[in-house]
């Protein structure tokens, strides 16, 4: 009384294939595993975009080699240049 049993489930069954088909259920299963690739996908991208904005702060802490009569490039540069004659 109450519980599902193993033919309920399998009754259940039986007209969810009925009703919808089998190609359809299938098309409902390749959807999902494409959704689930997308979703792995961005995340990994996602990832990379974490480590990508640090590659590039790295890159451009690094000081300009300018001549003394040349700007320099960028702030950091600045920042060293200055540091320097300090």
């Amino acid at each position: 009384m109450g519980g599902l049993s193993i033919w309920h489930i399998l009754i259940l069954a039986i007209v969810v294939v009925l009703i919808m088909g089998r190609g359809k259920i299938s098309e409902l299963m390749g959807d999902v595993a494409q959704g689930i690739k997308a979703f792995k996908k961005g995340m990994s991208d996602e990832d990379a975009a974490k480590v990508e904005p640090s590659k590039i702060e790295a890159s451009k802490t690094e000081p300009v080699k300018t001549l003394d009569h040349q700007q320099p490039e960028n702030a950091a540069a600045a920042a060293a240049k200055s540091r320097a004659q300090v």
